[in-house]
């Protein structure tokens, strides 16, 4: 026995050398195995990520970390945008192999680490590269599992997708994906944070609580997401490296995926110039005029704006913004006419307005290959611009794809640009900018190898000719890549008036609200009323308040249903405080499948917000504030659209919704017993009061809950579905002293007293 003891103890060093670890977050740490190339990653005792290898493709082989014999660990110091910490390199060498190397990175106060992987050689070449492959990822949790299907942009109206595990799923998302249990909220959550070189993808396959697949790759392409019908580009030389890839498991998968946001920005800082300026506000010609917008019609809007809605404003101004067909204004295409464009402009600043025009660069709508590039005096025909996959156009949207690399694109934006910059534009909306990341068969130039190598080249000359003059706001755009080039983007795809452009948008604020901290402001696309009921336009600005900023889009240069819905709701001061404020509200719940969550959450100074949008049909909402992440307790509750003032005792918020309506809710501590008597428009009385017993409550409302709190707010008492306007109870039992009742009515108000106990 002491024997077997000796030669475990001889052979101790040589076992715990075999491995090198590097901690990350608080308790979190990644265990790489020297011996056999794999990694797995912990959080406290529980493995999360096991047996973990890198795989690439050198040309059409395929290379993993297991197949190497020499693997060398290095650890150093590290201080960059993430912050300071630790690295962790990982030096692989092997027979008739390619040099590999691992990098791990883990930084103070951070719950995710990142890793990447670099192929090297005399001459290498690849266009996969994945620094993470598992078949056995544990989640831990035993809830309503699910992960997330992240969409490459928002074109066609594709949507974002939470898949349930109660069944195996294979899934794979764009750029990030998060893994997560829906009722515990804890989540894992992996993605890139690196977009100018590789399109990313994560594939996942599972059930519950484990998937026996994941990986993590740079190389992905998919016609139906990414638009792509050709295979990622080939990236070749000395040396070729992944995108840096985000990791991390965390109690609430929410908080996990805002950290990724804000993770893009710091591997890949903004290229435009950060908007330091108030959250802008502003409309659309697209939402309703569409093809009929002339000068008169922008300045009747202009006209609107500055005398009907004059609160609309942030920052003292709003932007009026001329969408596709604003060449109705110019004569002579793009090397044309400006000057009614520029009258437009010079109204809107007189009228104390900013004036707003959109462009799509890097798309040939007309198609007309024998015709000169504008701006290349002729030089230049449009079929020689054209962008080929596969030996044929790119078309999507009814547009053809140009090369951004091309010379001919180049200075057809710079002509348009310069223009735009003289008619004294101050923002504009650039469209249809994924056409610019597709996967070609080549570009003009040759050093250009991928798509999104293309694109980082198209979208720095624009941003380059704006010369920080415009605010940029960015509509069909890839969700990610697009973060360094734009101050706004939106969120969706093209959204009008009814509840179903509502539920929508709204299903990419619920799983992608996270690209708030990616942009300086998402939006939710022109906000159009017409004729709808006030419910479903209330419904509508709610989606653009809880997605950060405002556009709206109605005709406003002719009176209907939809000018008084504007002057009711763009006048409410309430509501446009939160839009100023500029950041997205977070989604409760992360279940919805293709749909959307109907409960959303904030919190702006000392208050918290709630914002209830109901699609379908009258519901009664009975949310616990512990789930939407408010500390039980005492609030005033404003209701922002109808001003009705209530309060709240205890640990839920309940209230009944029409169908297909909004509200928004504003939940400020304090003793709130004056303002809701003079708010809250009931007759309701308690007696007698000081009382030793019987309690006698009448209301002139049906009363549906009452609950008795102690004084210091923990629930005596709760009485559910009373349905009567009258209610009796004893407080015989009960200590002397003060305690609180509040009454919930059917009709959504609620009513609160104090009683004595003497």
């Amino acid at each position: 026995m002491k024997y077997i003891l000796f030669l475990f103890a001889l052979a101790l060093p040589g076992l715990l050398a075999a491995q090198e670890t590097l901690p990350f977050g608080t308790d979190g740490r990644i265990v790489y195995n020297l011996q056999t190339g794999q990694v797995t990653v912990f959080a406290g005792d529980r493995a999360f990520i096991t047996d973990a290898r890198a795989v690439v493709h050198n040309g059409a082989a395929e290379i993993s970390s297991t197949d190497y014999t020499n693997r060398n660990a290095e650890q150093s110091d590290i201080s960059d945008a993430f912050g300071t910490g630790r690295k962790l390199v990982v030096s692989l060498s092997g027979s008739g192999l390619p040099d590999l190397q691992q990098i791990f990175y883990a930084y103070t106060g951070k719950e995710y680490f990142l890793t990447e992987v670099y192929l090297r050689g005399a001459s290498v070449s690849s266009n996969y590269m994945a620094p993470l492959v598992s078949s056995n990822v544990a989640l831990g949790a035993t809830g309503d599992n699910r992960v997330l299907k992240v969409p490459f942009d928002n074109d066609t109206f594709i949507r974002y997708q939470s898949f349930s595990l109660s069944k195996e799923v294979t899934n794979t998302s764009s750029e990030v994906t998060a893994y997560y249990d829906n009722i515990g909220r804890t989540g894992l959550v992996t993605g890139s944070v690196e977009h100018m070189t590789w399109k990313t993808g994560v594939r996942t396959v599972g059930t519950g609580g484990q998937l026996k697949e994941f990986a993590v790759w740079g190389g992905y392409t998919e016609v139906g997401v990414t638009r792509d019908v050709r295979a990622h580009g080939m990236l070749s030389g000395t040396e070729v490296k992944s995108p840096k890839i985000f990791v991390g498991l965390f109690t609430d998968w929410r908080k996990g995926l805002d950290e990724y946001g804000k993770a893009n920005v710091l591997a890949e800082p903004r290229y435009i110039f950060n908007w330091d300026k108030p959250t802008p506000f502003g409309w659309n010609s697209w939402g309703a005029i569409q093809t009929n917008i002339n000068l008169d019609k922008g300045k009747a809007v202009a006209n609107f704006f500055a005398s009907s809605v004059p609160a609309y404003r942030s920052g003292g101004t709003a932007y009026i913004d001329l969408d596709s067909y604003w060449d109705m204004l110019a004569s002579g295409g793009l090397a044309g006419d400006f000057s009614q464009l520029k009258i437009f402009a010079n109204y809107c600043k007189e009228k104390g307005l900013q004036p707003g025009v959109y462009w799509a660069p890097f798309v040939d709508w007309g198609k007309n290959g024998g015709a000169g590039v504008e701006g290349t005096g002729g030089q230049y025909t449009y079929s020689q611009v054209w962008t080929k996959a596969n030996g044929a156009y790119h078309d999507l949207d009814g547009t053809r794809a140009m090369d951004p690399t091309h010379p001919a694109t180049k200075k057809r934006i710079e002509l348009v640009i310069n223009k735009f910059k003289e008619c004294g534009f101050t923002m504009i909306k650039i469209d249809f900018i994924g056409h610019a990341a597709v996967e070609a068969d080549s570009y003009y130039d040759p050093t250009i190898k991928t798509g999104m190598q293309a694109f980082r080249k198209g979208m720095e000359y624009l941003i380059d000719r704006l010369d920080s003059k415009m605010l940029v706001y960015v509509a069909i755009s890839p969700n990610l890549a697009t973060g360094r080039y734009g101050h706004m983007r939106r969120i969706a795809c093209d959204a009008y008036s009814d509840m179903n452009a509502t539920e929508y948008t709204l299903n990419s604020t619920t799983y992608g609200w996270w690209q708030t901290h990616v942009y300086n402001y998402i939006d939710a696309d022109h906000l159009v009323f017409k004729n709808e009921a006030i419910g479903v336009n209330r419904a509508r600005f709610t989606s653009g308040l809880i997605t950060g900023s405002l556009i709206t889009g109605d005709d406003y240069s002719t009176s209907g249903a939809w000018t008084s819905t504007a002057r009711l709701l763009l006048q409410n001061e309430d509501l446009l405080a939160i839009a100023r404020n500029g950041v997205a509200f977070t989604p409760v719940e992360g279940n919805a499948e293709q749909s959307a969550s109907e409960v959303f959450v904030q919190t702006i100074g000392s208050s918290q917000y709630v914002a209830i949008v109901n699609y379908k049909d009258k519901k009664t909402y009975d949310l616990s504030l512990s789930r939407l992440g408010i500390a039980p307790g005492e609030y005033v509750v404003k209701e922002l659209f109808t001003g009705k003032v209530t309060s709240l005792q205890g640990s839920n918020l309940l209230r009944e919704m029409p169908a297909s309506d909004a509200a928004i809710f504003r939940l400020t501590p304090g003793t709130v017993t004056g303002a809701l008597t003079e708010s809250a428009n009931d007759t309701a009385t308690l007696s007698p009061n000081p009382a030793t017993d019987i309690v006698k409550i009448q209301s002139a409302k049906t009363i549906r809950t009452l609950k008795v709190l102690s004084a210091e707010g923990k629930v005596i008492n709760e009485v559910k579905n009373v349905k009567s306007k009258e209610y009796s109870f004893s407080i015989a039992s009960f200590h002397k002293g003060i305690y609180i009742v509040t009454l919930a009515h059917t009709d959504g108000t609620t009513k609160v007293f104090k009683v004595v106990r003497d």
